[in-house]
């Protein structure tokens, strides 16, 4: 049966520029990543069988691709009726945490209720929010000064994830420039105790590199108090004399130093030439460092570093500690455990070690830390479950009082329908189990089998777990089933698991994606006819999709990539200095992993191609570059397959634009109703 929903979506699906047709990718939280932004859904893309493309492009952004190729492949617009439903259901919002000052009586939060992240600031629990800043770049609120005289924003330019960083008084005006500069990133560090100086990260002395700099809010200008070479990223500080630094070594590894500011002399604390993921913070006593590590094991756990010792704060568990915290006073300790999908949030005393205890939330399939504030008074909570979207609350630990600031909105939409997600495993070929979330609409809806699309998250060391997911919700309203699998290298399920598919390992594993196409034709049939398959993904997810329409040609019957890597030696040749390095180490060095690099590349692959495919790119994408998109669409059309091909020219990696959202699941739900129903 077709959606009533989406049945005029099919008329559109491939009128976008020429004879093409669209693509569309959505972006997770709507947050300015903190410096150096963790290597996210990021592939690389190499050389294959077809025209060669090593040679095919050159650089990234708007600079590598003529003016006429973007307006050649804009997308098309939406019939006015199907914009509107799919406006409808992004119009459901959750609400997180935000910056609360000392006294608890106001909240700094982003906001996307205009169509792009923007500051507000609400007075109160409840009040009505009012809007600092404002036009078509995503500004997020990411440092409120302890005494509560200033808050810092950070502001994008065109998805080109280069974001500046300002000072803006409590109620609003003019933003003060701290930094920013073309095709710099530049993060907040932390601003000082005394709320005088604003410390932040920027790769301006080199695109690989982040540099530390101390600005004074006073005289506005700054000084360097770190330029030692590497991708740095500030994880806790003890005034402004000592400071603890993260230094990336590869995508999932971290090292340890401490800063002294006023030597300069760096000093490596654990980690050095481990290869491990480390992340650390002060704790509560003089020498004590809180360390969240897997390397005494498969799972991470959180410690107390003493004299060079790792003694366990977190009992031993098939889970991942996710995440951890200590407020500023050093009193509380917040850590979050990943239990295969689903996350929960604990506290400790943080000098006791004693469990402190949290309040209960309704219907949480996830509870996370979303803030603290200042003083450690107050913590929010930020929850959520399959019919729950978004929600935080405000606990006092004074009072042992929860107090809601703002609620969800779900105008004209009734989020108590919406499937919840199951969680099942599907067999890889070597019997390995793979778990899977599943919505599945009402079977009746469908005359046969239901058609399903399979969801491939980005990362790769990412993971898609359970929850509130409007998205899911709309391939559920058009009939699909929705799948969401963390094949091996997803985050969440241990050391091992994350790192089976690093460099040449990934041949071994990536069959995981047709492994899952096999069990769902040969598993979810009705009445012996096998259900149509569709696949798609952003990132890495948009290059599992152009491996399973290329390398796993048949697997699936249509597919949606959304910037995602189809030549990995072009990828990690042209993608933004400062993640080149990181990558490698995730898929391997084109200097010595050169032929796995080739046959892991869609592109080798081309000449397999045969059903309906459709590409959707972001023109300013500084993770995966924009030529990716176009090289493999123009040799695809090379060989008579025209899949479609869609860029947005003012959008990165992914769609974060309201506008653009709507035109990215538009096109990509008629692609699927076109080609699976």
């Amino acid at each position: 049966m077709r959606s009533s929903l989406l049945a005029p979506l099919a008329l559109l699906a491939v009128t976008c520029g020429p004879s093409t047709s669209p693509p569309l990718f959505t972006p997770g939280p709507d947050r300015v990543a903190v410096l150096p932004p963790a290597p996210p859904d990021a592939a690389p893309a190499p050389d294959a069988g077809a025209p060669p493309p090593t040679a095919g492009y050159a650089g990234l952004g708007a600079d590598s691709v003529a003016p006429e190729v973007i307006a050649e492949f804009a997308p098309a617009p939406l019939e006015p009726s199907v914009s509107s439903r799919i406006e409808a259901m992004l119009d459901v919002r959750g609400v997180g945490g935000g910056a609360l000052t000392r006294d608890g009586k106001r909240m700094y939060f982003t906001w996307k209720v205009t169509g792009t992240n923007q500051v507000w600031v609400q007075d109160g629990p409840m009040r009505f929010p009012v809007q600092l800043t404002g036009g078509e770049e995503r500004s997020s609120v990411v440092g409120l000064a302890p005494d509560d005289s200033f808050i810092v924003i950070s502001r994008d330019r065109g998805g080109e994830e280069n974001p500046g960083l300002y000072l803006m008084r409590p109620d609003g005006g003019a933003p003060v420039e701290i930094h920013r500069a073309p095709k710099v990133q530049t993060s907040l560090a932390f601003i000082s105790d005394d709320s005088k100086a604003v410390w932040y990260l920027a790769n301006d002395r080199d695109p690989a590199s982040y540099a530390l700099y101390r600005w004074d809010a006073a005289t506005r200008t700054a000084r360097a108090a770190l330029t030692e070479p590497g991708t740095w990223r500030v994880l806790d500080h003890r005034g402004e004399d000592k400071i603890l630094l993260g230094k990336l070594t590869t995508n999932t590894a971290t090292e340890i130093y401490e800063l002294d500011v006023a030597s300069g002399a760096v000093t490596a604390v654990i980690g050095q030439g481990e290869g491990q993921d480390h992340r650390a913070q002060y704790g509560a006593r003089a020498g004590e460092l809180l360390v969240l590590t897997s390397k005494l094991g498969d799972f991470k756990r959180l410690y107390r570093l003493v004299e060079g010792e790792l003694d366990p704060i977190t009992k031993e568990q098939p889970y991942d500690v996710a995440s951890f915290g200590i407020d500023r006073p050093r009193r509380t300790i917040y850590y979050s455990v990943n239990e295969g999908g689903y996350l929960r949030a604990h506290a400790l005393d943080a000098r006791t070690l004693a469990a402190r205890a949290l309040p209960a939330l309704p219907a949480a399939d996830n509870v996370r830390l979303a803030g603290v504030s200042y003083d450690g008074r107050y913590a929010q909570l930020s929850y959520d479950g399959a019919t729950q979207p978004g929600a935080s609350a405000v606990w006092d630990w004074k009072k042992k009082k929860l107090t809601t600031w703002r609620v969800p909105s779900a105008p004209e939409v009734d989020v108590g329908r919406f499937a919840r997600a199951s969680l099942e495993t599907y067999p890889a070929r070597d019997g390995t189990p793979i778990p899977m979330f599943v919505w599945r609409p009402d079977p009746a809806r469908c005359a046969g089998p239901c058609p399903v699309v399979v969801d491939f998250h980005g990362g790769p060391e990412g993971q898609s777990i359970a929850g509130f997911d409007a998205q899911a919700q709309l391939y559920v309203d058009a009939g699909f089933v929705f799948v969401q699998p963390n094949v091996r290298g997803s985050d969440g399920y241990g050391k091992r698991w994350l790192d089976s598919d690093n460099g040449a390992k990934r041949l071994a594993v990536i069959t995981d994606i047709e492994d899952c196409a096999r069990h769902l034709r040969a598993s979810w049939g009705k009445d012996g006819v096998a259900p149509k398959l569709g696949v798609t993904g952003g990132s890495y997810g948009g290059y599992s999709t152009l491996m399973a329409m290329t390398y796993f040609a048949g697997a699936f019957d249509a597919g949606v990539s959304e910037v995602g890597i189809s030549n990995l030696i072009t990828f990690l040749d042209n993608t933004a200095p400062y993640r080149r390095a990181l990558r490698i180490s995730e898929y391997g060095d084109p200097a010595v992993d050169r032929d796995a690099l080739v046959e892991l590349s869609p592109t080798t692959h081309l000449d397999k191609l045969a059903a309906p495919l459709l590409i959707i790119q972001g023109v300013n994408d500084p993770r995966v570059p924009v030529g990716e998109a176009l090289q493999f669409h123009r040799a695809a059309k090379a060989r008579g397959v025209d899949g479609g091909l869609i860029l947005f020219a003012d959008e990165g990696h992914g769609t974060s634009k309201r506008s653009n959202q709507v035109l990215a699941l538009g096109h990509t739900l008629a692609f699927f109703e076109r080609h699976l129903k």
